[in-house]
């Protein structure tokens, strides 16, 4: 199992030699290596199991870092980090000094300056960018906690940096641009409402494809292993009464009897909440003595539509 510890200084110094560290942001827990460095890039790859078709994510520590990586920053890309960096929120930019590893070959790198102080001072203090994805295996639900880091690569790296556990709890939302036109690539912890007063009205592009633009637009995602099915749970559950199952409702619900373990993500219906909890309530789901899981979508505005990407993606 790797260390877990609060030492930024140990952090950078493991980074520095090429080594892999897991790090806390506002979002979810990510395996960071040198985006400049060829190897330490490999390293993620390896360690997470993640086809090399899949772009990383490249961590600054502030907008003006953005410019050493990306060859042109629009207007509203500016606007942008103005009003949302630190934050949860990434922009596809056209790329330079940037590995094609990182980035998949393609001509765009996702830039990011996340909102953790721990992480943004490790930033501070070395003199490469970070790439770093989410610290699990690909595929599988996404880490909010250094123990869901541990848990799951903790053969794998040294060091997980504890910043406790994280605010948001999805993904950045990526926004890139075409023709002056933000498009979404990946909905997530800053909503479409936040955006377009910036930008002007923004397209939504997270179409599930097998050779993404951007991270997170695979079909199959943020999954555990469990099988989830997504509908009107009531139903669901008298479908599937033989089976051993676990809920996970957005709102309690008034449950028929059998069902063995149920989480919901808000009683007050509150979508930060509910985003905030999503993936630390489907691994505790998945390590239940259960067959299925059984949820339902949220209210699809705000964050909601984030939320119910990721359910989407994991019951695919």
């Amino acid at each position: 199992m790797a260390e877990i510890g609060k030492d930024i200084s140990k952090a950078a110094d493991l980074l520095k030699q090429g080594k892999l560290v897991a790090i806390p942001t506002e979002t979810v827990y990510g395996l960071a290596g040198n985006a400049l460095n060829v190897e330490a890039v490999t390293k993620i790859f390896v360690a997470k199991n993640r086809p090399h078709f899949d772009p990383l994510i490249v961590h600054v520590p502030n907008p003006q870092s953005a410019r050493d990586y990306a060859a042109e920053i629009p207007d509203q890309a500016t606007d942008l980090m103005r009003q949302f960096w630190p934050g949860p929120l990434t922009l596809l930019l056209p790329k330079k000094n940037v590995p094609d590893l990182v980035t998949a070959g393609l001509d765009r790198v996702g830039l990011r300056c996340p909102d953790h102080p721990m992480t943004l001072a490790l930033l501070q203090s070395i003199p490469f960018p970070l790439a770093a994805p989410s610290a699990n295996p690909f595929g599988y639900v996404s880490p909010t906690t250094p123990k869901h880091v541990n848990d799951q690569l903790g053969a794998e790296i040294e060091y997980i940096l504890d910043g406790g556990e994280c605010k948001v709890g999805i993904e950045s939302t990526i926004v890139g641009f075409e023709d002056k036109t933000a498009i979404i690539y990946r909905l997530g912890g800053l909503r479409v409402e936040d955006i377009e007063p910036i930008t002007g009205r923004v397209h939504v592009n997270v179409t599930s494809v097998s050779n993404p633009q951007a991270p997170g637009q695979l079909q199959s995602h943020y999954s555990p292993q469990k099988k989830v099915m997504i509908g009107d749970i009531l139903q669901l559950a008298t479908a599937n009464e033989a089976r051993s199952l676990g809920v996970l409702s957005f709102k309690k619900l008034n449950l028929p009897m059998g069902i063995r373990k149920e989480i919901v993500l808000s009683p007050s219906g509150n979508l930060n909440e509910a985003a905030q909890k999503l993936f630390s309530a489907l691994r505790e789901l998945d390590k239940s003595e259960i067959d299925i899981i059984l949820t339902e979508l949220v209210p699809d505005t705000g964050l909601g539509r984030a939320i119910n990407d990721r359910l989407r993606r994991a019951a695919t």
